[in-house]
């Protein structure tokens, strides 16, 4: 079986796989005090939870963004499994061009993101990824990765506001009944939801424009739910696409 590991900003998100069905999928905060003590008796925990064990994982694959989790899931991978992870990175075939002018810069789990969305709705395609921060990526008719957008979180922004202005509460982030507000509470609760959904539907459009097509959008990340119905240019949402993107890069650098 195969652990697919996407440690991002906020969460670290583990997905189980046998072949190309997933078994399970854990979600776990991502904290730079974490040590691999206890991220390792985190992941048999989960394991033993859902009924396997370490012996049954002859595969680790991970992507990060937060560069003090690469040691700390090495060694878990390394006790737990005997094996360190393959890491998303430069020398990893992901069938895919990258067309950004430092292809370097682009973070690992965009690329996968785009990986996984070409491989369940074809090519042009577009991602969004609703994480720590907003992002969009556009893969071409050609299957090649051109680029995207990145624009602050929408939890991060919710921050900033109820930091910065004193007398503002904290909301919890869900679809309000209006736009227009009778309440503090429910103008705030408005301007996150109305204002990103706005903001999501302003990039895809001007993206679409340049691109010259209609691309298909997939979105993703922990947010998504939230705006689930409400932004009628998703065609789907799929919260374990970075996990999918990851098992299909590992099949392509381990073919048999």
């Amino acid at each position: 079986m195969l652990l697919a590991i996407d440690a991002g900003n906020t969460h670290t998100v583990f997905g189980l796989f046998d072949g190309r069905n997933m078994e399970a999928l854990w979600r776990i905060g991502t904290r730079k005090e974490l040590t691999s003590d206890e991220l390792g008796a985190w992941v048999r925990l989960l394991l033993g939870d859902a009924g396997f064990n370490s012996s049954d994982i002859d595969g680790v694959i991970a992507c990060s963004v937060v560069p003090d989790m690469n040691t700390v899931l090495t060694d878990t991978s390394r006790v737990c499994f005997g094996r360190a992870p393959l890491f998303i990175g430069p020398g990893i075939r992901t069938g895919m061009k990258i067309r950004y002018e430092n292809p370097h810069e682009v973070g690992a789990d965009r690329i996968v993101n785009a990986v996984a969305a070409k491989e369940r709705l074809g090519a042009p395609v577009m991602v969004l990824d609703f994480g720590t921060a907003t992002t969009l990526d556009v893969v071409d008719e050609d299957g090649e990765y051109l680029g995207g957008v990145i624009a602050p979180g929408l939890e991060i922004s919710a921050e900033a506001l109820f930091e910065k202005a004193a007398r503002l509460s904290r909301v919890d982030i869900r679809r309000p009944d209006r736009a227009i507000g009778r309440t503090t509470e429910d103008s705030i609760r408005s301007g996150l939801f109305f204002g990103y959904a706005s903001l999501v539907e302003g990039v895809i459009r001007r993206a679409r424009e340049e691109l010259g097509q209609d691309a298909p959008v997939i979105a993703t990340g922990g947010l998504a739910p939230v705006f689930e119905g409400e932004i009628g240019i998703i065609k789907d949402i799929v919260p374990g696409l970075t996990l999918e993107g990851l098992r299909i890069i590992w099949e392509k650098n381990h073919k048999r």
